[in-house]
């Protein structure tokens, strides 16, 4: 009977280990992987800094696609984005937003830099080459196109999908909120992941 006790605490235990999350990272609500969202890429950071979609496994992500040029769409999802963050309070820190540029011509790191600084703080600004926009734009779905005014082609605007994006800790699809969504909203969706 003695031996009993020890081992049936032991069985216990290991069955609430899934109980925690999904390992150490935390994660308990988990992606779809059978919905073909996300994906590989390789940009660069607002500092330089090299980041992959393995370089941002273990956190939950909110993924926009945008251009710090945008007059109003843009700095309202990043807002959006940036409230649902204040709003989860320490639990934000589960959640990496990532703000990937669809205009790496003029959205360089240094650009980004500046730009996220008017947002949540946590922000990370991926921006990279003409390819390696267009593979992770195609890896998230996203459309984008250039449109270039005949008489000012240096005032061009970008038009795009406006989809927030958010992913599991490991890049898989969770549930996209659509252009116009309330921080309210996506910090609900956010924490009931918690």
């Amino acid at each position: 009977m003695r031996l009993l006790i020890p081992v049936a605490f032991a069985l216990l235990l290991a069955g609430a280990v899934p109980l925690s999350g999904c390992g150490d990272s935390g994660c308990r609500g988990k992606g779809d992987a059978a919905v073909p969202i996300g994906g590989a890429f390789e940009l660069a950071d607002q500092t330089g800094r090299a980041v992959t979609d393995e370089t941002l496994k273990g956190k939950y992500r909110v993924v926009y696609f945008g251009f710090t040029f945008c007059p109003d769409i843009c700095p309202t999802e990043l807002q959006a984005i940036s409230g649902a963050l204040d709003m989860l309070g320490e639990d934000a820190d589960k959640f990496t937003p990532v703000f990937i540029t669809i205009d790496p011509e003029r959205d360089t790191q240094a650009v980004m830099g500046r730009y996220l600084k008017s947002f949540h703080l946590s922000f990370i600004g991926l921006t990279g080459t003409a390819e390696q926009i267009a593979k992770a734009a195609g890896a998230y779905r996203v459309f984008y196109s250039k449109d270039v005014p005949p008489d000012a082609p240096e005032a061009y605007m970008m038009n795009h999908s406006g989809y927030v994006y958010l992913m599991d800790c490991d890049g898989k699809y969770i549930r996209h909120f659509d252009a116009g969504s309330s921080a309210a909203d996506m910090a609900k969706a956010m924490q009931e992941l918690l």
